[in-house]
């Protein structure tokens, strides 16, 4: 090789098979001689030598917080403009200045049919009926757009359709898991609590707080505890693993979609990231999310099962009011009833159909009958086991979800080295998101998980991330894109 003379370097004849050929059994592709060639015309630079040594990253919080995201919500003035009669609300005074300072001018206004058309299917993904359309073309008054938009939201669709969206961040599916197909029996509950949630019109800071610490709230009602339990199912629901005989791996695989999932829907973060390193990008430390986890790590979200390699995950029984008490007993005394009449025609069958067998000497006649009637109990032998054993499966039982609870014994969680739980580092006391807090973050008690302070804090008005994520995912499912394009991130 002649260093800065490509031309005259036989290294780069025998890589272009110039009379030599290296490699023998193959010319390497165009861009890879010319990296050699480039490399050579600079002189041969050994970068063992000349490369400076790159430090670690360190990630620099006070530096992260000046990002727009984590910068505090406020209140900006709506600018100035020069079409004022167009706009209705402050919204709109924003969406025209960005208009106008394109020389762009706003789209006329959409013609009723077709303003109602749109709203109906954003609302509640369904076309407006007949006679919705009918009347609402007949009402004249100023108040007829509001009265089809509380129409809408009060309605059971918009309940329904809006639940689905929120669905689809958790992952939500009546199966546990992407393989074995195994039936997530209790998960229904979680689902029929988000659309309530929704029809009902629950605060979005309580929404937020009972997913993930409902079964810590003070709550002396039966029916509203029960509901605020079954909205932990969101840390439980969706692509998780039960099949794994290494229950270390198991459990820290578990934390890790828990911490997908609560920096995904909550904060638009990708914590899980930081689960190996530092993150590569983002203002998040493995610090970070070591305090976050041990939050997870000190909650109780699968349970041993006698399954062999299985685990299941964690179920609660429900509370239930008195009413709801005695009626369940009432059904349970009808089940019975109806179980018991079940086996006893098991075995009045199986008494009838042992001495029809047992009887060969009879008229042909007769014979012929007791030959239909055997077939006939045989028949319904067939059957029965199947509606004992289907009415044993659906006894009316207290009312179970799948939800968390606290550990009897909270702990933080140490640093798994390259994301091994076998190769623990040290332990990071429980905590959240630095780069998004606005103080040191809340005191995590010594007898409990930590989960409602997290929750609270993320709830809290001073959250930088969580109101700006909602925002931004609303106005993604009504004009088709967020105001910040990656809605997750």
């Amino acid at each position: 090789v002649v260093p800065g003379q490509p031309t005259s370097s036989l290294l780069l004849k025998a890589l272009r098979h110039d009379g030599y050929a290296m490699p023998p059994k193959g010319r390497l592709s165009d861009s890879i001689i010319s990296d050699f060639e480039a490399w050579i015309r600079i002189g041969l630079p050994d970068p063992r030598k000349t490369a400076a040594t790159a430090g670690p990253r360190v990630i620099d919080i006070a530096e992260g917080r000046k990002h727009w995201a984590f910068q505090p919500i406020t209140d900006p003035v709506p600018p100035t403009v020069s079409l004022q009669d167009w706009c209705k609300d402050p919204v709109d005074q924003f969406v025209l200045a960005s208009l106008e300072q394109r020389e762009l001018q706003p789209a006329s206004d959409a013609d009723r049919y077709s303003w109602l058309r749109r709203v109906s299917l954003d609302l509640t993904g369904l076309p407006p009926a007949p006679d919705e359309i009918a009347r609402y073309i007949a009402d004249e008054s100023p108040q007829a757009d509001s009265t089809v938009v509380d129409r809408l939201l009060n309605s059971r669709s918009f309940a329904e359709r809006w639940a689905r969206h929120w669905l689809d961040l958790t992952g939500y599916a009546d199966q546990i898991g992407t393989s074995n197909e195994v039936f997530a029996e209790h998960a229904w509950r979680y689902r029929d609590y988000v659309i309530d949630a929704f029809h009902t019109d629950k605060p979005w800071d309580r929404f937020v707080i009972e997913q993930l610490a409902g079964d810590l709230l003070p709550i002396e009602s039966p029916a509203e505890r029960a509901s605020a339990v079954t909205a932990t199912g969101f840390l439980l629901v969706g692509d998780v693993e039960i099949v794994n005989p290494d229950k270390l791996k198991l459990e820290t695989d578990h934390i890790d979609f828990q911490m997908q999932r609560i920096g995904a829907a909550f904060m638009g973060m990708t914590l899980g990231c930081a689960r190996c390193h530092d993150h590569k990008f983002d203002p998040i430390a493995v610090d970070d999310y070591y305090a976050i986890a041990g939050t997870l790590r000190s909650t109780v979200s699968t349970r041993k099962i006698d399954h062999g390699i299985w685990s299941g995950l964690n179920v609660v029984e429900l509370p239930e009011t008195a009413e709801q008490s005695a009626a369940r007993k009432q059904r349970l005394a009808e089940h019975q009833q109806r179980l018991d009449a079940l086996r006893a025609e098991k075995r009045q069958l199986e008494d009838e159909q042992t001495q029809l067998s047992s009887t060969t000497d009879r008229p042909a006649a007769e014979q012929q009958a007791a030959n239909a009637r055997v077939e006939q109990i045989r028949r319904r032998l067939q059957q029965i086991p199947g509606e004992i054993t289907h009415a044993e499966f659906f006894a009316p039982a207290i009312p179970k979800a799948f939800a968390v609870q606290d550990a009897a014994v909270p702990v933080d969680m140490p640093v798994a080295i390259r994301g091994n739980p076998y190769a623990a580092g040290r332990q990071i006391p429980r905590g959240v998101l630095r780069v998004a807090a606005w103080d040191a973050g809340p005191v995590m008690p010594s007898e409990k998980s930590g989960r409602l302070e997290l929750a609270q804090w993320l709830a809290d008005a001073r959250n930088p991330l969580t109101p700006r994520v909602t925002v931004n995912r609303i106005w993604q499912k009504l004009f088709g894109e967020g105001l910040v394009r990656t809605v997750d991130y």
